[in-house]
């Protein structure tokens, strides 16, 4: 396994003091390995996990020729250039074969996805024909032989990849595990993700205001981020700029997550704690990011305590700090993987989405399991200016709407700083501003990604 310095090493021009965002995503791509264990998922329970393996298809869909809309089957090397009438002998019915025999000047009148009678291979569109008793004419030129046919195994063939492994599984790719008949799918183990907040200022709901605290709003946008993404939340409340109780709570979460997540602690300036208790505990980088919002982040690996003693739990949390998550039984400790990832996020509502979707979350989705795939962005028209400096990747709050014309447009919607949630909460997409690129003007194209799916 390497160690951060030698993954840093391996990037030209690694400075951990002055990062670019790109180099953020190449290091994590080094420095997360996928789980390995692996469970039987049943369908109903199986959106948004990770398959560990093909699907395979057990037959040939379509499983026998069909007829892909209501209208009438015949032999198509009848089609000339002149009107052709054909006598109507009978009628296919989805999900019963036809039993007659059809010969030339004869037709089947036949249902969408009923099989195709033997000797057939063409079906007219019930709009296109006139009808006369049991007798129909189709134009010329209207249709070519085997058209309005579905073959069989043009969609799966038997044998064949249905799915692959490392697929998300989505509502329309379980829709297609359904339609092969399986009841289960074997999918990687949920992802097992610890959260805390540090700093003696946070305040747990149900606490009463003080002069200088705060509502700890990162752990509830965090929780959403990571139940979003499938992954088993372990929620570990704020946990106080104290030695003891930061090196519990790290001991504890590093027990029985493969990852944990931070908010708060790793700026310059900021007590000191949280940093020391990471490098004590682990191999841990310190970052400052090119970017805007969100420019410190820690990032490492923490071992696996061999034991932790009741009286971490105890101390690793305070009153009124467990949420929905808590922390696990003993039974759970076994299962999450060697080493443990940190992601130690800025303590800033907004830095922490911004760092979580441009960086976090693709690497949890590659320890997922899930196949590598690029960010997609969408291409919009700004419909204001941006200032904007070469030399940092920053990532505007957007609202990305139609056009009179028809395209893209976006425009950014307000406030901007790092510690503003409403320009966040109005916003659809992040305008991701690259790191060479300088101003925008009214018209330019920008880059935004979406939050459809994510947030």
């Amino acid at each position: 396994m390497k160690t951060l310095a030698q993954i840093g090493a391996e990037l030209q021009g690694y400075d951990p003091q002055a990062l670019a965002a790109d180099d953020v995503l190449h290091f994590l791509e080094q420095l997360v390995t996928p789980v390995q264990d692996t469970e039987d998922v049943p369908l109903f329970e199986a959106l948004g996990r990770v398959l560990s393996s093909n699907v395979i298809s057990p037959f040939d869909v379509p499983p026998h020729d069909n007829s892909a809309m209501d209208g009438y089957s015949f032999d198509g090397q009848q089609l000339g250039d002149k009107p052709l009438s054909l006598q109507v002998i009978g009628t296919a019915f989805a999900g019963k074969a036809w039993q007659g025999t059809c010969t030339k000047g004869q037709c089947v009148k036949i249902m969408t996805g009923a099989i195709m009678p033997t000797g057939l291979d063409t079906v007219v569109p019930q709009e296109f024909v006139a009808s006369a008793g049991q007798t129909i004419a189709i134009p010329p030129n209207i249709l070519k032989p085997g058209d309005n046919r579905r073959h069989r195994g043009e969609d799966l063939m038997q044998g064949k990849a249905a799915l692959l492994k490392g697929e998300l599984l989505t509502p329309a790719r379980i829709g297609l595990v359904a339609s092969l008949g399986l009841k289960t799918v074997a999918c990687f183990r949920k992802l097992k993700v610890a959260y805390f907040s540090t700093g003696d200022e946070i305040l747990s709901l149900g606490e009463l205001p003080r002069e200088g605290a705060v509502y700890d709003s990162n752990r509830y946008v965090v929780f959403g981020l990571l139940t979003r993404m499938g992954c088993q939340v372990i929620d570990m409340g704020v946990v106080r700029d104290d030695p003891a109780a930061l090196k519990d709570a790290f001991a504890l979460a590093a027990s029985q997550a493969d990852a944990i997540i931070t908010s708060g602690g790793v700026s310059v300036g900021e007590a000191d704690h949280t940093k020391a208790m990471m490098r004590e505990l682990g191999d841990v980088e310190f970052w400052r990011i090119a970017m805007r919002p969100g420019r410190p982040m820690a990032v490492g690996r923490i071992e696996k305590p061999d034991f932790v003693p009741f009286s971490s739990i105890k101390s690793a949390y305070s009153p009124n700090n467990k949420g929905a998550g808590s922390y696990q039984n003993s039974s759970d400790l076994r299962n999450a993987s060697t080493d443990c990832i940190l992601f130690g996020l800025p303590g800033n509502p907004v830095a922490v989405m911004v760092t979580f979707l441009a960086f976090v979350r693709p690497a949890l989705l590659k320890m997922m399991g899930a196949i590598a795939v690029k960010q997609v962005l969408l291409k919009a028209r700004s419909s204001e200016p941006m200032r904007k400096k070469a030399g940092r990747t920053e990532y505007q709050r957007g609202w990305v709407s139609t056009a009179p014309d028809g395209a893209c447009q976006v425009k950014t919607t307000g406030n901007q700083g790092s510690g503003v949630l409403s320009s966040m909460a109005q916003a659809n997409g992040l305008i991701v501003l690259h790191h060479a690129q300088g101003n925008v003007a009214i018209g330019d194209a920008v880059d935004v990604l979406m939050f459809d799916g994510a947030i």
